[in-house]
């Protein structure tokens, strides 16, 4: 069994109560938190069946690794994830959408993306090891919950992987900001892999080269490039919107 972890946060701690309660090994509240915010957290925490601590502020900060715990945190059991991507692909009864990134190292970033994949109905986000963020407390912080429910799977070779997903008839569609056609051009309504690079790096060479079709995003302003989460939200969404 895996070690237990930590959560923090209102949305990350709460999400894991509604969800998977019995995970829960026990919530630390900063008593001198007692907002409506805290007390409807508490009246979850305790229909849930949760061990409640009291905990001040630097031992919730060194609880969490971080100063934005909100006053709550928790520590709790992992969960049980897919073995592997393609176990996760056997089981679909839907066409895939994923989400691919490529150096995304940041882990404000990577939460973020979390959520919007979340949010969209994506069934997975894929980074390569070795130029990707874990998810760590601060990216489940970030994912507002959904570092619990979208499998995050870290390949060794992601070019590999994405040849892997072309044979299953998934379509790799990378963004770059010099492609000539558009995302909003694009056929989004069959199994997709949408496939984003760190912003101002973009998606490295072999990965560029692998894609099936690049696609750019419009831009009519004065900035070059949108952050990373913010493509995804497009993209993901976008396709979410040809699918309906």
């Amino acid at each position: 069994m895996s070690s237990p972890k930590v959560l923090f946060g209102f949305h990350a701690v709460g999400v894991r109560l509604k969800t998977a309660p019995k995970s829960v090994i026990e919530v630390y509240v900063d008593p001198s938190r007692k907002d409506a915010r805290m007390r409807q957290f508490l009246e979850r925490a305790n229909d849930a069946g949760a061990r409640v601590i009291e905990a001040d502020g630097m031992r919730l900060a060194k609880l969490a690794g971080s100063h934005g715990h909100q006053g709550v945190a928790a520590r709790v059991e992992s969960l049980p994830t897919s073995n592997s991507l393609d176990d996760l692909l056997d089981g679909l009864k839907e066409p895939p959408l994923l989400l691919v990134l490529d150096g995304v190292t940041d882990p404000h970033n990577l939460g973020a993306c979390l959520r919007v994949a979340d949010g969209a109905g994506a069934q997975a986000v894929i980074a390569p090891k070795d130029h990707a963020v874990g998810v760590n407390a601060t990216v489940a912080k970030v994912a507002s919950g959904a570092a619990e429910t979208v499998p995050y799977f870290m390949v060794t070779n992601l070019a590999r992987t994405l040849g892997e997903l072309k044979e299953r008839s998934i379509w790799c569609i990378g963004a770059s900001d010099d492609a000539p056609k558009t995302l909003y051009q694009a056929d989004l309504k069959g199994p997709v892999a949408l496939v984003l690079g760190a912003e101002g790096s973009g998606l490295r060479q072999l990965t560029r080269k692998t894609c099936d079709e690049l696609v750019s995003i419009p831009m009519r302003g004065a900035v070059e490039s949108l952050n990373v989460s913010v493509a995804s939200g497009l993209c993901l969404y976008e396709a979410l919107r040809q699918r309906s």
